[in-house]
């Protein structure tokens, strides 16, 4: 399996004790912790975008650039590109810069973000928020493969003989499809034979899986090889301590607090995706995606995960309201004591020498305990 850190860019005072630091402080700890990530071992880094609300994550392209300087090896990544909201044409231009400066280390994850209060900032109408998802895909794909491209569409300006600069690396980055709530974003990715991203963040993993499996079966329906199926998932929120009841106890002041102000946040608001499923540590950890307990609590319950999506990458979070020290100490902690166990027991194709569409300047770095696992071929093993 692979693994990868993504951090959205919260930034809000701690909830219990109220403390927030500066945001050149929260910036520079994206960049300190990618540089950690490459050096543990992680395959992929990813930051997030947000133009509404607390975060600090509205030029995701400004961060991966410097990102793209201070890391050598890492794959970067979004999570996820907001592309209902942007100019496909801005959105060549700016990723084929970075997809340069990194020497071809970049994939991206779009979608259309789980903030509404997006839309109006941008002139945008919430309602029609597929709709921009699908035709803006769509442009950004045809201007990433072709040249001189000519286009007619419902919400974007006509086109005529559009050649976007800089052209990427080594032909176009992949694109993965972020899923979180609707069927929309997994059949517009199995239209196109594109990996999908299960946010598997606030619900129960029934209805993550729900669209998973109908990711897979649309794929194959569209008449793509399932070996292209890769897909990803994300968690509830990582903490690791030497036992699973200190880690629920050092974590529950700080998971409570902001399951408690997300359900403020959105009250009255009952689709699913806009706040946990679970109020409690004790729900999120025994019904709910959140990786909280020893490390082999916690690598059991991604392999459990495992049975269900048959994920080839595993994304994790740390509460940037964690001291930093016990940030940087828990990412440690995961990579040495909870991806090898992992990965004794799942492989897969992804970002290896047998992906031939992985990033170009990207392959992941195979490690001994892999040898012996079974080896996921798409979606099909």
């Amino acid at each position: 399996m692979r693994f990868q850190i993504l951090d959205i860019v919260p930034h809000t005072p701690h909830p219990v004790t109220g403390e927030i630091i500066s945001v050149h402080e929260r910036l520079r700890r994206v960049v300190e912790t990618a540089v950690l990530a490459e050096r543990l071992g992680f395959d992929s880094y990813a930051v997030g975008e947000r133009h509404a609300g607390e975060f600090v994550s509205s030029a995701p392209t400004v961060l991966l650039g410097a990102l793209a300087r201070a890391t050598d090896r890492i794959l970067l990544s979004t999570g996820v590109t907001v592309l209902s909201l942007l100019d496909p044409v801005r959105v060549a231009e700016d990723y084929a810069t970075i997809d340069q400066l990194s020497g071809g280390r970049l994939e991206i994850v779009i979608g259309k973000g789980n903030e509404d209060k997006h839309f109006p900032l941008f002139g945008l109408q919430l309602e029609k928020q597929y709709e921009y998802l699908t035709e803006n895909y769509e442009l950004l794909r045809l201007l990433l493969r072709e040249e001189k491209v000519s286009w007619q569409g419902t919400h974007h300006a006509d086109l005529h003989e559009v050649t976007t600069y800089p052209r990427p690396f080594s032909g176009p980055f992949r694109i993965w499809h972020g899923s979180a709530t609707s069927t929309a974003a997994v059949d517009l990715a199995a239209k196109w034979g594109d990996p999908i991203f299960s946010a598997n963040a606030l619900q129960p993993r029934e209805n993550y899986l729900v669209l998973i499996n109908r990711y897979r079966e649309q794929l194959e329906a569209n008449g793509h090889d399932p070996a292209v199926g890769y897909v990803g998932s994300g968690s509830g929120g990582l903490f690791l301590a030497d036992t699973d009841a200190e880690a629920i106890e050092q974590y529950r002041p700080i998971y409570e607090a902001i399951a408690t102000r997300m359900r403020a946040a959105h009250a009255g608001d009952n689709r699913p995706g806009k706040a946990t499923s679970f109020a409690t540590i004790e729900e999120a950890v025994a019904h709910g995606p959140a990786l909280v307990g020893n490390p082999e609590r916690v690598a059991a319950k991604i392999l459990d995960y495992h049975k269900a999506y048959r994920h080839d990458v595993q994304s994790v979070s740390v509460f940037p309201m964690l001291p930093y020290e016990q940030q940087q100490e828990v990412l440690t902690r995961f990579a040495e004591e909870v991806m090898p166990l992992v990965r004794r027991e799942v492989s897969t194709t992804l970002w290896g020498p047998q992906d031939r569409g992985r990033a170009a300047g990207f392959t992941a770095v195979e490690h001994p305990d892999e040898h012996n696992a079974p080896r996921r071929q798409g979606a099909r093993a």
